[in-house]
């Protein structure tokens, strides 16, 4: 069976948008990755939307067949579910569909609006990922969660303050020329050490801001391609799916996320590839320390050298393997349920070398996009590979 290629791609500009709608956010997001793609609405076999939300933020449930309306398209239309993971598994689900032969073009992706809600209620909203029985009703939000996790790594491994500002700070650098990101601004390695205490050792430059957004992808099969004339030069070789105990206080490690090394493993061998084959990565950099066990889970360096990988230079643009070049969670933004769309349009991009910062990858072959629920008890992770 042939591979599952990429086709097309969109984004809306990741930020504050109180006065649109979540279906016209979405809508946006799918016109721009159908015309992209170059195919025809009427040949869409299914449409893999992502939302978290939805419910709490715009009141609105059932969401699927609102957003293939709003993407003008007629076909089989299901809402994905898995807190910041979402989008991630809707699109692991369009690939599955695609590669089994059960459609030929799926679309995928995801939406979020929060930024017109309070931020107490938009924390509340988001804590509902955590375990409503064990840690919210104890007064659990995420901050704290990562919070938890950060004091562990640093207690097991080591590494300070001024190793996660470094994280934030090269990611504040990478979102400078992404038309995407909602925060485009410089932010030294200082100015992340001084921000406001949010959980300690967590600043405010620690933590990714509120956002809306949307995200789509166009997946279409390699037979479909080459019938079609459709150019399609990046695939999705590998795809893995990953789970943890929901409770932090359950879990065997609070400096590991066992979830996310079980997705790449399984992304790792579907793709019959290496860590030491990937040229660039978008992770899930929820807090910058999320950061740090990301690029341990997928193997990038060994357990406890995470820490220090921005500061020693490893991850930066001209680094051996340079993370989050969209600007990431932290400074390009996090609307929740599009994040897994988002990165793999990142990935996309800088494989077909149309992204502001594809300069630094010139020669990328293969990308990889990690995408985490909660306080990773979910992690979805796709190899992307050049094919054409």
């Amino acid at each position: 069976m042939g591979s599952v290629r990429i086709a097309g791609v969109g984004l809306t500009r990741f930020g504050s948008h109180p006065e649109r709608t979540g279906r016209d956010l979405f809508a946006q997001a799918a016109a721009e990755a159908i015309e992209d793609a170059g195919v025809t609405r009427s040949d869409v076999g299914v449409l893999n939307y992502g939302n978290y939300m939805g419910s709490i933020a715009e009141n609105q449930g059932h969401q699927a067949p609102l957003m293939a309306e709003a993407a003008g398209v007629s076909c089989p239309a299901t809402r994905y579910e898995e807190a910041c993971a979402s989008a991630g598994v809707a699109v692991r689900e369009a690939v599955r569909a695609v590669r089994a032969g059960d459609v030929d073009i799926a679309i995928a992706g995801g939406m979020e609006r929060m930024s017109h809600l309070e931020t107490g209620a938009v924390t509340a909203g988001l804590a509902t990922a955590a375990d409503d029985l064990f840690e919210v009703k104890a007064g659990m939000t995420f901050p704290g969660a990562y919070a938890l996790m950060a004091r562990a790594y640093f207690e097991t491994y080591g590494g300070t303050r001024r190793d996660l500002a470094h994280i934030a700070s090269k990611n504040h650098e990478n979102a400078v020329p992404n038309e995407y990101a909602q925060y485009r601004e410089r932010v030294s390695v200082e100015q992340a050490l001084e921000s406001p205490p949010v959980a300690s050792p967590l600043h405010l430059f620690d933590a990714c801001p509120i956002t809306d957004g949307a995200s789509a992808v166009v997946f279409v099969s390699e037979a479909y391609a080459n019938a079609n004339g459709v150019d399609a030069p990046i695939a999705v070789t590998g795809s893995g799916q990953g789970s943890d105990r929901m409770a932090l206080a359950d879990r065997e490690y609070l400096a590991r996320t066992p979830a996310a090394t079980r997705a790449a493993e399984s992304a790792y061998a579907e793709a019959e590839v290496g860590p030491e084959d990937v040229d660039v990565a978008e992770v899930h950099d929820c807090f910058t320390i999320a950061e740090a066990l990301a690029i341990e889970s997928l193997g990038f360096v060994p357990h406890g050298e995470g820490i220090t990988a921005a500061r020693e230079g490893l991850t930066t643009p001209d680094g051996d393997i340079p993370v989050n070049l969209s600007g990431g969670l932290k400074a390009k933004g996090h609307p929740v349920g599009a994040t897994g769309g988002s990165q793999i349009v990142e990935v996309t991009r800088l494989l077909r070398g149309d992204h502001p910062n594809a300069e630094s990858v010139p020669d990328a072959e293969v990308g990889i996009a990690h995408n985490a629920g909660g306080s990773v008890a979910s992690a979805v992770v796709h190899v992307l590979e050049v094919v054409a």
